[in-house]
């Protein structure tokens, strides 16, 4: 883990977390997987060998701006899990197997969860509805 101290911050390296990436009509074709966290990541990120495993579905292409510029890639539906909680959500299919599993900041949020920044771990994220709803 990197430790810097920057303006009294202490910054943090990776966060990861263990989940399964699976099939979002089949719950059983799934795949174990070490995701990386990527709050900079609108979509979650997963290899294509992995979709494939898990038959998931291609729906289209979206554009997404990279780290080298501007690619096009697949998207299919996936249900993901971390720490037992489990949701549908769109992903980006890598064509290099070797990209990182990321998780990105839409299905955090679906999921419930933020980073933590003190800690580097995940933690429940205060889910808001601005209405007159409720109490």
């Amino acid at each position: 883990m990197l430790n810097l101290v920057l303006l009294g911050v202490k910054a943090l390296g990776y966060v990861r977390v263990y989940g399964s990436v699976a099939n979002p009509l089949d719950h059983g074709l799934k795949a174990e997987v070490d995701f990386l966290v990527d709050t900079g990541a609108i979509y979650s990120v997963v290899p294509k060998k992995i979709a494939e495993q898990v038959k998931l579905k291609e729906l289209g292409k979206r554009k997404f701006r990279t780290g080298s510029g501007v690619a096009e890639m697949p998207i299919a539906e996936a249900y993901l899990t971390v720490d037992g909680e489990g949701v549908t959500t769109i992903v980006a299919l890598s064509s290099d197997d070797n990209t990182p599993i990321l998780l990105g900041v839409t299905t955090l949020e679906l999921l419930g969860l933020q980073v933590d920044p003190v800690t580097g771990k995940l933690k429940p994220l205060d889910l808001l509805i601005l209405s007159s709803y409720g109490d």
